[in-house]
């Protein structure tokens, strides 16, 4: 007898009183046998309360910010394949089956449901553009992308979970997640499913200026981390290309009088020159160090099964 895959559903929470029940009950309702978490991050309201009567495996996280929520349930839950969504009822639970299915037939490490929807409330266009602006940036920097790297609802397998190291605090999870997908080459995809507007009472914790910044300070910070030879090889161009202007004055006069008479100008050239070359140096050695990094979550990634590669017989 083949053992049916273990399924969770993650719904991280904050003050959704609201919509965490409609979000259970969606979810319960296409996917009967998988386990049901709620991880509330100190709401101040009666999620935690709602969730459990709803049928919800209920746990709190007390580090503030949708990161360490994330860090904690990839950490404590233990799964074939994962379901992440938001707990604002805004995401459509039935696309769930589909996006399984998907992984399952292509052995897909993760699953994007990219959002669709005509509701202004529900996906303002001011997000849809920065939505658009950062998905283009990501694809320029690492060379691919999705379009939709902010959508909360994803699927997993277990070895993308297990091999993914946390380290965002807050709303730039996202852009975490989908950095490590690229940056291991894991197979992934999208399907599009229907966006909805929050019901009535639930609030939209995202701040669409500081976060944005936040999502984008992010991309930048994962960029050094990830590809440190073009990160320092762009500062040091600059030092070395702000040095060449600088000198050729300096080079004419001495090809005219065979002297250099501004010394702090030469100084400051040098300067620079030394600049320069540190930043090729540390971008080299940097990129040793990465190489290594990346092996070892390549390592963690590659001891865990693929999903639905290996039958699981009792």
């Amino acid at each position: 007898m083949i053992a049916p895959p273990r399924i969770a559903v993650l719904l991280p929470c904050y003050n959704e009183e609201a919509a965490i029940a409609q979000t259970v009950a969606g979810f319960r309702s296409v996917l009967p046998t998988a386990d049901i978490y709620v991880y509330d991050n100190n709401s101040r309201d009666r999620t935690m309360q709602v969730a459990r009567e709803a049928g919800a495996i209920v746990r709190l996280e007390r580090i503030q910010g949708k990161g360490a929520v994330v860090r904690r349930m990839f950490a404590d839950v233990d799964a074939d394949i994962y379901i992440m969504a938001d707990g604002d009822a805004t995401y459509d639970a039935t696309a769930a089956p589909a996006m399984i299915a998907r992984m399952l037939d292509e052995q897909l490490d993760m699953v994007v449901g990219s959002r669709v929807t005509q509701e202004t409330a529900a996906y303002r266009r001011g997000h849809q553009l920065g939505n658009r602006a950062m998905t283009g940036l990501l694809a320029q920097l690492f060379g691919r992308s999705f379009t939709d790297i902010f959508s909360g609802y994803r699927v997993f397998s277990r070895r993308f979970v297990k091999s993914f190291p946390v380290l965002s605090a807050g709303f730039e999870i996202e852009t975490e997640i989908s950095v490590h997908a690229l940056e291991l080459k894991m197979p992934t995809g999208e399907i599009e499913t229907p966006y909805f507007a929050r019901p009535e009472g639930s609030v939209s914790k995202l701040s669409t200026y500081s976060d944005g910044f936040r999502i984008l300070r992010t991309i930048a910070t994962l960029y050094r981390i990830e590809r440190p030879v073009l990160f320092f090889g762009v500062i040091a161009a600059i030092f070395a290309a702000v040095a060449l202007i600088l000198s050729i004055p300096l080079i004419l006069t001495y090809m005219d009088i065979g002297q250099v008479p501004r010394f702090p100008t030469a100084i400051l050239i040098t300067g620079l020159g030394i600049l320069a070359a540190l930043n090729i140096f540390a971008g080299l050695i940097l990129d040793t160090v990465v190489r290594g990094r990346r092996e070892m979550r390549r390592l963690a990634y590659l001891s865990h099964r693929a999903p639905g590669g290996v039958d699981r017989r009792t």
